[in-house]
């Protein structure tokens, strides 16, 4: 069994004991969280939601926060002498699935 789950304008297909990144919740570490289901597909079939399935929840638990990997940002423009360089790390919840249903 599995569902599709959107968080953060991102989509995420998951199974019960996944652990995805998504971007970060306003969630301490060790509390639950819950996501509307877009598409679950089970042993009855696949049920599409509009937009999403009635009465399907994925439950799951903050493991932690953290960021990125570093992106370098840098901006150059030719015979200007203008060079910019910035770095961003793009923070994260780290989620397991524990429960769909």
């Amino acid at each position: 069994m599995y569902a599709i789950i959107q968080t953060g304008g991102k989509q995420y297909k998951v199974q019960v004991g996944d652990t995805v990144f998504v971007e970060k919740l306003p969630v301490a570490e060790g509390e639950n969280v819950d996501f509307d289901v877009l598409m679950l597909q089970n042993d009855a079939g696949v049920q599409v939601g509009a937009p999403v399935v009635e009465g399907v929840k994925v439950q799951g638990k903050v493991l932690g926060h953290g960021k990125g990997q570093k992106i370098i940002v840098f901006k150059y423009k030719a015979k200007k002498n203008y060079r910019k360089k910035q770095g961003h790390r793009q923070p994260f919840t780290k989620v397991e699935i524990t429960k769909i249903g």
